[in-house]
């Protein structure tokens, strides 16, 4: 599959509903995210925003692969830890309510919540998004999250803390 038809194919299909779709699998496509969240197709950086965003709308992860997926195919990318990192961070209240309002590497917003809720992984935070898809919270985004942070003691041990759209979300305990 040459990268100008799956362009082509995925500009039809903006905001795919991949869920619905099954394709057949087409091999290997040489894209690559690195850690960091930025694109590669065959070792070169896409620096087009609005490309990288076009393949976000159709990647989905099955038992730990990332795919892009159209109506007519299914290829497999390479992703070194998590396609996406929070970059950016906000506090709003909406009807007396604290929301912790998210954005990624690649725009998105999302709100901190039982939706979009945050995993810890060998001390390392993550955000869940859509389609079991992850974003990794930048180093700078948590330093700010832990100045910000409350602490609760839960059975015996000290905690820190977020709250956002009425929930609670640990950091990690207070040693």
């Amino acid at each position: 599959m040459s990268l100008n038809r799956l362009i082509s194919e995925l500009e039809k299909h903006q905001h795919a509903p991949t869920e619905l779709w099954d394709p057949p699998y087409c091999g290997e496509i040489p894209i690559h995210i690195a850690s960091n969240g930025d694109w590669f197709y065959q070792g070169s950086q896409i620096k087009r925003s609005a490309l990288v965003k076009l393949f976000a709308s159709v990647l989905v992860v099955e038992d730990g692969e990332y795919f892009l997926i159209t109506p007519a195919e299914k290829v497999k990318i390479t992703v070194e830890d998590t396609p996406f990192v929070v970059v950016d961070w906000r506090q709003l209240e909406e009807n007396g309510q604290q929301l912790l309002l998210l954005t990624t590497n690649i725009g998105d917003t999302l709100v901190l919540s039982s939706e979009h809720s945050l995993t810890m992984k060998n001390g390392v935070p993550y955000i869940v998004m859509q389609r079991g898809l992850t974003a990794r919270v930048h180093r700078n985004v948590f330093y700010q999250w832990v100045s910000h942070a409350e602490s609760r003691t839960v059975d015996g041990q000290e905690q820190w803390y977020l709250s956002s759209a009425g929930e609670t979300f640990v950091l990690g305990n207070v040693k």
